[in-house]
């Protein structure tokens, strides 16, 4: 699997333990710079100019605008403070150029059957791209730590608060190479 930057090591030489945190696709990747520029191009100034309108109109203790506008500022500031952070630490992995697709890793589309005999399918992305709704889990979710590394027909333990379970992968697939 290809990488734009090895992992981030501690101390001793070992993988950091916010390592796996970082991880995410190309495409997540392009989904946070686009909202960074939306929000330092588009939004940003417009709440800019409200403010200086606001502040113009007089006393800024009654002014609804001004107030809004003020704390809008400081919600876009600090998302614009996180995006960065985030985008600069960030470990690209395209799934796609994946070598070993017999087994679980990063990237991957699994499909897996409970104790229960509910069958689901889950894709194993980003802790910034993760989408419950969209069946996207987080590398970092208990399912996606215990799927990794497992082949089709591998039974794996899964612990989670509720105890622990047994699941079995049915299938797995990674997108197709570009």
């Amino acid at each position: 699997m290809l990488t734009t930057r090895p992992q981030p090591a501690a101390k001793g030489g070992r993988p950091a333990q916010g390592g796996l945190s970082c991880y995410i696709t190309p495409g997540g990747i392009a989904a946070m710079r686009e909202e960074l520029n939306a929000l330092l191009r588009d939004e940003r100034p417009k709440i800019v100019e409200i403010v200086s309108w606001a502040a113009g109109n007089g006393d800024r203790s009654e002014n609804g605008d001004y107030q809004y506008g003020k704390r809008r500022l400081r919600e876009i500031d600090r998302r614009i403070r996180f995006l960065t952070r985030r985008i600069d630490n960030a470990i690209i992995v395209d799934p796609s150029a994946q070598p070993q697709r017999n087994r679980v890793f990063f990237g991957a589309t699994v499909t897996y059957v409970t104790e229960r005999d509910e069958e689901r399918t889950v894709t194993i992305l980003g802790v910034d791209e993760a989408d419950m709704a969209a069946g996207q889990i987080s590398l970092v979710s208990p399912v996606a730590r215990a799927l990794m590394r497992a082949g089709v027909g591998d039974e794996v333990r899964l612990v989670t608060p509720r105890g622990e379970e047994m699941i079995e992968v049915l299938a797995i697939s990674y997108p197709s190479t570009p």
